[in-house]
């Protein structure tokens, strides 16, 4: 099979230069670059999504790549020369993966490392991590939460301090789900929570080994396990084109110093959040606001903010769910006495086994249901309540209310945000795009879309990242003019003010529920968090 490829012939009005040549998938053809040698027709059924998530993504502009002097304008000084030096590295990085894969790709890799590299994203986090409270285990769901919210935090944190693009494509090939290739590529953010979650199975194994709980030869597996995610993980960013050499390698030890964070200061944090006063709350939301309030502000329209919002409000209502427990013994796991019906390892008795995986089945899909259903329930309702308040704020406010680019103020619109069409059922972290997509063309915005010529030598515009209603997938375009290094944006509105608040309120919720009020509801329920 081969790629079709179409010329698409260049703009001249819009100060666009010749665009790439974009590549059409078939429902049969390989993922392949023109140089991989054939293979059979039985491996492409895993790619007959791609067209539709290229077509999806056909008018985003990868972050960090639009024109030089933008960046330079706006980024401080020594915010803009770290960029620069970043940015010379993924011009060597980028021709050496692109001859890196040229030589390794097959489908089966292909499949393998697409796969795997769901093992690091936030929708496998969100699914994964309230297992552990449902079941019991709330000191090692807490610690990893933290991990991950460290990590999550700290990678997007530095992300849009840089402003550092993935490498390019083309050359390279692009494999990826959802819209992460959307974001910065300095740190890998993949590669940071992989190794702090590494680590911190590590530890506990370690843990357990000490008090001679787990074999010499169990720990030795565990140690092979955790590698293996590792170097599956990172080595699939890679080889898929997302991340350069330089950005894995700071995120890996990112991930270190954000496990060697949560180990040594959070143990000393939830003693504090459970021996203090009623301070403690307020102290807690303050930091959490703090830090997001303190999240540098990109050039481009980068969805890294979203998830640090996201993973930073979880562990603010995880710790306002320990002082409660704290205070209110119903919502205490620690006194819960009920364990779980049956037993989960009685093959003599299967039905005792049958009691035990349906019980599980049923707290899984009623806790999960429960988190939905906030989300519902609180999105649109904050969206309504937020935005009258921060216009009275604002009238009676002496000082200015902090705004963040990109994000509209409410003194600038009527009502509440209209997202029309994006009201999903499920939370946004976990509102990735699960389509496959491979890019090497414009629509993937390279290095020829990246650094585009500006036809009369000033004057240009690219397609962002937005959040408005008007395309298929929720994503309204904004257009972006620059003028002698200046950029402005046209008056289209995609993201709001209160979509900050709400998601803080939301996810801080969800957090809240998952930790404290569903394991306090399979107790009553008598379905137990004990094993």
């Amino acid at each position: 099979m081969s790629l079709d490829r179409v010329q698409r012939p260049s703009n001249a009005q819009n100060g666009r230069s010749t665009l790439q040549p974009k590549t059409f998938f078939n429902d049969n053809d390989s993922v392949f670059s023109e140089t991989s040698s054939a293979v059979s027709d039985n491996d492409y059924g895993f790619y007959a999504d791609m067209k539709q998530a290229q077509d999806e993504d056909a008018d985003l502009t990868a972050a960090g790549t639009l024109p030089e002097e933008l960046y330079a304008n706006t980024l401080p000084w020594w915010r803009a020369e770290v960029r620069r030096r970043l940015v010379r590295a993924v011009e060597w990085e980028t021709a050496v993966l692109e001859r890196f894969q040229r030589r390794t790709r097959t489908p089966w890799l292909d499949a393998y490392f697409v796969q795997t590299s769901m093992l690091g994203t936030h929708t496998f986090f969100m699914c994964f991590l309230p297992i552990f409270f449902f079941f019991g285990g709330d000191s090692m769901g807490r610690g990893l939460c933290y991990c991950l919210a460290f990590g999550v935090y700290s990678s997007s944190f530095v992300k849009d301090l840089v402003c550092s693009p993935r490498p390019y494509a083309p050359p390279v090939t692009r494999l990826t789900i959802g819209s992460h290739h959307l974001e910065y590529g300095f740190p890998s953010t993949h590669s940071t929570n992989s190794m702090s979650m590494a680590l911190f199975f590590l530890a506990e194994a370690y843990s357990l080994l000490c008090i001679e709980a787990m074999s010499p030869h169990s720990f030795v597996v565990c140690t092979a396990l955790c590698s293996f995610y590792v170097a599956s993980i990172v080595g699939g960013r890679l080889y898929m084109g997302m991340h350069g050499f330089v950005d894995c390698a700071v995120g890996v030890m990112l991930g270190t110093a954000m496990w060697a964070l949560q180990w040594a200061a959070m143990p000393v944090v939830e003693r504090w959040v459970m021996t203090g006063h009623w301070s403690v709350p307020l102290i807690v939301t303050a930091i959490c606001l703090l830090m997001v309030n303190q999240h540098p502000q990109p050039v481009d329209d980068c969805p890294c903010f979203e998830d640090a919002i996201a993973f930073v409000s979880v562990v603010l209502g995880i710790l306002l769910g320990l002082f409660s427990a704290t205070h209110l013994a119903p919502l205490d796991a620690t006194t819960f006495t009920t364990r779980m019906p049956g037993a989960p390892f009685a093959p003599a008795q299967p039905g005792a086994m049958l009691t035990f995986y349906a019980v599980a089945l049923l707290k899984l899909v009623c806790g999960i249901l429960a988190i939905f259903a906030w989300r519902l329930a609180a999105k649109p309702t904050l969206q309504a309540v937020l935005p009258p308040l921060f216009r009275w704020l604002a009238r009676a406010s002496p000082v200015d209310l902090p705004n963040r680019r990109h994000y509209k103020p409410a003194t600038e619109y009527v009502g509440a945000p209209v997202h029309e069409g994006n009201l999903r059922a499920v939370p946004s972290v976990i509102d990735l795009d699960m389509t496959l997509g491979e890019g090497d063309g414009e629509e993937w915005q390279g290095v020829a879309s990246g650094r585009r010529d500006l036809g009369d030598g000033r004057k240009g515009a690219v397609k962002r990242r937005g959040m408005g209603p008007t395309s298929a997938g929720g994503v309204r375009e904004k257009t972006i003019a620059y003028e002698d290094g200046r950029m402005e944006e046209a008056e289209v509105v995609k993201h709001y003010d209160a979509d900050v608040l709400t998601k803080v309120f939301v996810y801080a919720g969800i957090g809240f529920i998952a930790t404290i009020i569903a394991p306090a509801a399979f107790e009553v329920l008598g379905w137990g968090v004990r094993i």
